[in-house]
């Protein structure tokens, strides 16, 4: 079954620009893969949106609306339809494809190239959760004036990852690092009801790895030139309900939300979604951190790069990372966006929240965290970076100096 908001969803949300994370707002749509809210939560849906579609694992789904605000909204409005079991005929699934992507996929180009059989190609998640896919007679050099889709459809909470083993595609004579004249491979993702361009690749380095912002994902290859080194790419694909995210527990009341205890291990690493790739369009995660009566929580972030600028509201377009000693919102620590160096986050208590949340604007190289549970007592020490990697060690008195300086700049900009 399949959900479309085929025109607009617009809740209540505050006077101000600043655009809430969902997981703490008084009007939202949540929808469960199956019949109940016991069953895993595929989405949660709030502010502003046009053009989103959720589809099932099963027969059933749940939508469940909540209005709790003082005000009211304009609410929103949905298409559903019950789609064919998966053994269906080749015209289903072409019909269900015209469904999907509409006018703008029949406007992409031809569907194969005369000289190839592999240049159309469909993959989905009720076949196989992951597999490989190439271009056209890899690792022998693909044929001049190649054209090529691969579509990918998952269901329920799932996400496309794509993962480049290996990928060396005709380049320019000048070195130019242009990829609009070159042999190329587009990205496209769907947003606001449309198939929408995220990125592009072209010549000899391999490309990070891609995540969609929901189950459905297409790519186009133009080959145009090509040559005798020319072989192509070989990319393995994954259809995952995890974000890509490997570390902590994760919760089936959210869609992207997992937590850390003290009592499973008192260190460890989280990052942001599809790590080290750039982390996918309008998405939310949430990490909690659990520790004991006497504990709280450190995070030291090694590497930052979310798309946005200060003060990280809805007006510059910002994705941000925020932080809460509760579940609500925390004034103390403000928002947190654009490239940054080494710092450190630290809780007042033995439970700490870091909700991450990108739109549908732009999209950055995302973060890496190492968090440790510490007596309230204790003293964090930063580890001793190795000089030889290019990283300055620096003294703890001078470090603790950067971070109080910090602390107090946060605390006169946000109060």
């Amino acid at each position: 079954m399949a959900f479309y908001f085929n025109t607009s969803i617009n809740l209540d949300r505050p006077v101000t620009i600043r655009t809430t994370t969902c997981l703490r707002r008084a009007d939202i749509i949540k929808i469960f893969d199956g019949k109940d809210t016991n069953a895993p939560a595929i989405a949660m849906l709030c502010n502003e949106l046009t053009g989103y579609e959720v589809l099932s694992t099963g027969p059933t789904m749940l939508l469940q609306f909540t209005a709790n605000s003082a005000t009211p909204g304009q609410g929103f409005a949905a298409t559903f339809h019950f789609q064919p079991p998966p053994d269906s005929t080749a015209a289903d699934s072409d019909r269900l494809l015209k469904l999907s992507f509409g006018k703008v996929f029949e406007s992409l180009g031809p569907e194969v190239s005369a000289t190839t059989s592999s240049c159309q190609q469909e993959f989905s998640s009720d076949g196989t959760k992951h597999g490989t896919f190439t271009s056209p007679h890899y690792p022998s050099p693909y044929p001049p004036n190649t054209h090529c889709h691969y579509e990918f459809h998952g269901r329920g909470k799932e996400r496309v990852r794509l993962i480049f083993q290996d990928f060396y595609l005709h380049k320019s004579a000048d070195g130019s690092l242009d990829c609009s004249n070159v042999d190329s491979l587009h990205t496209f993702v769907y947003l606001d009801g449309r198939l929408e361009k995220v990125d592009t690749f072209c010549g000899t380095d391999t490309p990070k790895p891609i995540m969609s912002n929901g189950p459905k994902l297409m790519l186009e290859f133009k080959g145009t030139h090509s040559s005798r080194y020319s072989r192509g790419f070989k990319i393995s694909y994954t259809f995952v309900e995890n974000f890509g995210i490997s570390t902590g527990r994760q919760l089936k009341e959210f869609p992207c939300a997992f937590v850390y205890n003290s009592s499973e291990s008192h260190n460890g690493t989280f990052a942001s979604p599809n790590s080290p790739g750039p982390y996918p369009r309008d998405t939310e995660c949430t990490y909690f951190f659990h520790g004991g009566d006497t504990e709280k929580v450190h995070l030291h972030f090694t590497n930052f790069d979310v798309e946005g600028v200060l003060p990280c509201e809805a007006v510059s377009a910002s994705d941000y990372v925020e932080f809460s000693n509760h579940m609500t919102e925390d004034n103390r620590y403000g928002r947190y966006c654009g490239q940054m160096k080494e710092f450190h986050v630290e809780s007042e208590r033995n439970f700490f929240k870091v909700s991450f949340r990108s739109n549908d604007r732009l999209d950055g190289a995302g973060f890496k965290a190492i968090y440790q549970f510490l007596e309230i007592t204790d003293e964090y020490r930063a580890p001793i970076h190795d000089s030889a990697s290019g990283s300055a060690s620096f003294p703890k008195s001078l470090q603790l100096l950067v971070a109080a300086t910090i602390a107090h700049l946060r605390h006169y900009l946000y109060h």
